[in-house]
């Protein structure tokens, strides 16, 4: 098994369609698609009937910015991430409830979000304050990728 192969989170090469996080709680990587247009973002994860566990959906901003989301047309429960430029957790909304159409903003400028499948985030412990590494981050990240 060659060394790429065995390396930890903590030393693996960023990649555009994976997210990293870390904490006390411990690691986590999801498997992401990344919307970074308006209409990529407009869309979202609607219409979807299910989701692997180890994936996701990363919104990427051109800018940090004030984000709300809502789950028309979103058949699955999720768990809404929502990152600073630094990528840092600034806040996590816990399993919106599908189809609902109540804003779930995200609190200070945020630069990206990432959804997940709703209830992962408590049952793997992801909290407020966990890291993220992924390239959209860039060198002043607190978990830069190089």
């Amino acid at each position: 098994m060659g060394l790429a192969a065995m390396a930890s989170p903590a030393i693996a090469a960023c990649a555009e369609d994976e997210v990293v996080l870390k904490g006390d709680w411990g690691s986590a990587r999801f498997s992401v698609e990344i919307a970074d247009d308006p209409e990529e973002q407009r869309r979202g994860l609607m219409f979807r009937e299910s989701m692997p566990r180890s994936a996701g959906k990363l919104f990427v901003y051109d800018r940090p910015q004030r984000v709300a989301f809502w789950m028309r047309n979103t058949l699955i429960p999720l768990d809404m991430i929502f990152i600073d430029a630094r990528g840092v957790v600034q806040r996590i909304h816990h399993e919106a409830i599908p189809g609902d159409e109540t804003s779930i903003p995200g609190g200070g400028p945020m630069l990206a979000v990432l959804e997940i499948n709703g209830g992962l985030a408590r049952a793997m412990g992801i909290s407020e304050g966990s890291v993220v590494r992924h390239p959209a981050f860039g060198e002043a990240a607190e978990w830069p990728c190089s």
